[in-house]
């Protein structure tokens, strides 16, 4: 008998009786557990307007305008070109979730959590991204319906054939404005100073690999995107001086092989975007360009990240569906598709932020 799911299922049947939810609330030693439960069911009902709240001081730009110290209510008014009574709502609003502090005589100052946003532009254009998502869930049936033509998937450029990829550009831009925390983690997490040549798959406008060469000065680049997206890449390349080491190729991995010889392939927020049987595609053709003895790096969030539980199946879940493609995966699954590949040798590395990325690693057989 499996102990836990009998005691669930009692402890269920308890807590739907209105009589033990009434009896509980009144009882000392079960208030504060009752209390607990309706805020956190309160917290995920009124978790749009939370998210609204943060949307607006990202779009006002308060966090940055409170950097220097406490302002008042006017002064954010003027700042922002709100009226004084909605200034000051939104400035009581974001210090009820942290974002915000109060202080004495009408004035605000950064709360913890806004104060994690100060100069961060990727997480700015990841709030603002997410306008697309929440007009997509306003009817959250139909994404998981998987009904056509929402925002999201609109947006999401990638899964254009080449001929219509300009829409791709905004997706380039959100991406390299996010790929800077990404790659943190990454080289927090590996070394990769004994590789010769890296092949960066799906690199976007080379965000990535524009880290990469900053901080590894001998490492060979390349990068391989849909043909529009890799010559936009070759041009941002050369505006960080880097082409005399780095390479843009366009194509398909879908249909195309990738370019051989690298000893380092990386996949950067990029497997779970897509369906199983296209992963296998791509995590065969690593596997075919990859010279003896290469390594495969795969960074993402995983379904199963630790203390993140809920960024894995829910938001990822969701988010994903809404884009019409892809899906989240545990650590495991990743493991059995990269073996299934043809690598070996394989290893979760966890980094210190999972809800960024965490990193696998394989070796070519």
């Amino acid at each position: 008998m499996d102990l836990y799911a009998a005691f669930s299922d009692f402890r269920n049947r308890l807590v739907s009786d209105p009589r033990f939810r009434s009896a509980a609330k009144a009882n000392p030693l079960t208030r504060g557990t009752v209390r607990a439960e309706a805020r956190a069911l309160f917290n995920i009902t009124a978790g749009f307007v939370y998210s609204q709240t943060l949307l607006a001081c990202i779009e006002t730009e308060v966090f940055e305008f409170l950097k220097d110290g406490a302002r008042s209510v006017d002064e954010i008014a003027r700042h922002t070109g709100l009226p004084a009574q909605g200034a000051e709502r939104l400035a009581r609003a974001a210090a009820a979730i942290e974002l915000l502090e109060r202080r004495t005589g009408d004035r605000f100052a950064l709360g913890r959590l806004g104060a994690t946003l100060v100069d961060e532009p990727g997480l700015a254009a990841m709030i603002r991204h997410h306008k697309l998502l929440y007009a997509d869930l306003a009817d959250p049936l139909s994404v998981l319906r998987g009904e056509p033509g929402g925002a999201l998937a609109g947006f999401w450029g990638y899964g254009l054939e080449a001929g219509q990829a300009g829409r791709s550009d905004a997706y380039s831009e959100l991406m390299a404005a996010t790929l800077p925390m990404v790659a943190e983690e990454i080289f927090a997490a590996c070394d990769l100073k004994s590789h010769r040549r890296l092949l960066d798959v799906g690199g976007g406008e080379g965000a990535f690999l524009k880290q990469v060469g900053a901080r590894y000065p001998k490492l060979e680049l390349s990068l391989f995107d849909l043909p529009p997206v890799a010559e936009r890449a070759a041009a941002r390349l050369a505006e960080a001086n880097l082409s005399d080491r780095a390479q843009a190729f366009g194509g398909s991995f879908v249909h195309d092989d990738l370019p051989s010889g690298a000893d380092l392939i990386s996949l950067v927020r990029i497997v779970h975007d897509h369906g199983d049987s296209d992963v296998m595609t791509l995590l065969r053709a690593c596997r075919a360009a990859i010279a003896p003895g290469g390594t495969l790096l795969v960074a993402e969030p995983m379904a199963d990240a630790r203390d993140a539980e809920p960024m894995g199946e829910t938001y990822f879940g969701l988010y994903l569906m809404a884009m019409g493609e892809g899906r989240p995966r545990t650590a495991a699954q990743l493991r059995a598709m990269i073996g299934a590949a043809g690598f070996s040798n394989i290893q979760v590395r966890r980094s210190r932020l999972p809800l960024i990325a965490d990193v696998v690693t394989a070796r070519a057989k």
